[in-house]
């Protein structure tokens, strides 16, 4: 028994240096929203105004700066992650996802990101230098720099800033390789097959239920038909619904054992560049299971695809990302 309790507060410990650790990881506090709405204000609310305040739609409202905010990305690689020479071969981001975990409620949100979202996306040449800022796909920004620690930089700076400025406290980027592990690892992914995969077999129709198992996870989620278009737009929707069973399960696997998701680090971590430490991972494992989520609670970065010169191109509709800004990162001010 004293064996068991020394345990217990060890790994109290641990998760209490975790969460101090991701509080202190960011130097930006909230996003930047006060510049997109002028609305005016009431001398009501100019005398209780506080920095960072947004009026809109003639509601004040705050930033929650209890919640934790993590970049994941799937990156487009079949080996483990190793350190490339300068240059572009970092591999694209062909999955992109924010978790935000709420204290305040118990909630957790996932917000899917377009790969062929267009945005500023900066350029570094061979020696590593930076050179100028473009309008590009969002997904090309991991391809610059060293594909370890500086391409999720660069990565995490393109989405920070898509998302005016939110503050990201960590980032996992995982080659796709790993899929298979981690689907494994939970048990196998019930998901429902959102649209036909085309010589995948016939289990893989729309409307099908299927229980993924190694390499079906990898495909599930890795393929796409670029002669298709919208392509990316239907993969995606494919990796919501395999997110959204891949949640389920391990949160029922993390509160049947905690220390699975020790194991899944450790498993995966050839194949993971993250600034997420074990201690970190630690305090996360138990909220993965005591959070709420549902489907209602993934949503995708609102906009729409359109055929540019050579690539599909992925527009923002900015009021209605703005909104979903304000309604996931953001409360009432009463």
């Amino acid at each position: 028994m004293a064996f068991f309790g020394l345990l217990l507060g060890g790994f109290g410990i641990v998760r209490a240096m975790g969460k101090n650790h991701l509080y202190q990881s960011t130097t930006a506090k909230q996003p930047v929203l006060q510049s997109v709405t002028e609305e005016a204000l009431t001398q009501k609310e100019s005398e209780a105004w506080q920095d960072g305040w947004v009026k809109y739609k003639n509601t004040v409202y705050a930033y929650n700066e209890d919640i934790l905010t993590f970049l994941i990305m799937g990156i487009d690689k079949q080996s483990d992650a190793e350190e490339v020479a300068e240059g572009t071969n970092g591999g694209q981001a062909d999955a992109l996802f924010l978790a935000v975990l709420n204290p305040r409620n118990r909630q957790m949100k996932v917000i899917g990101i377009n790969r062929n979202t267009m945005t500023d996306i900066d350029i570094y040449d061979e020696n590593g230098t930076y050179t100028s800022t473009v309008k590009a796909q969002i997904a090309i920004q991991h391809g610059f720099g060293n594909g370890m620690e500086e391409s999720c930089e660069y990565q995490k700076k393109a989405v920070a800033n898509l998302f005016y400025q939110l503050p990201i406290h960590g980032y996992a980027a995982v080659n796709m390789s790993a899929i298979a592990t981690i689907n494994d690892a939970v048990g196998g992914v019930e998901v429902t097959v959102p649209a036909d995969l085309d010589g995948f077999g016939e289990e893989f129709i729309e409307g099908k239920q299927l229980q993924l198992q190694g390499e079906n996870a990898f495909w599930f989620v890795k393929y796409r038909d670029t002669e298709v278009f919208g392509s990316a737009d239907l993969r995606l929707e494919r990796q919501k619904e395999y997110l959204n069973g891949l949640i389920e399960e391990a949160k029922q696997a993390v509160h049947k054992d905690v220390s699975v998701v020790i194991d899944l680090y450790q498993a995966v971590k050839p194949r993971m560049v993250t600034d997420i430490s074990l201690d970190e991972a630690v305090y996360l494992a138990p909220i993965l299971a005591e959070y709420a989520f549902g489907r209602e609670d993934f949503y995708l970065v609102p906009g729409e695809t359109v055929m540019g010169e050579k690539f599909e191109e992925f527009y923002l509709d900015e009021d209605a990302m703005f909104e979903m800004i304000l309604d996931i990162f953001y409360e009432k001010v009463q």
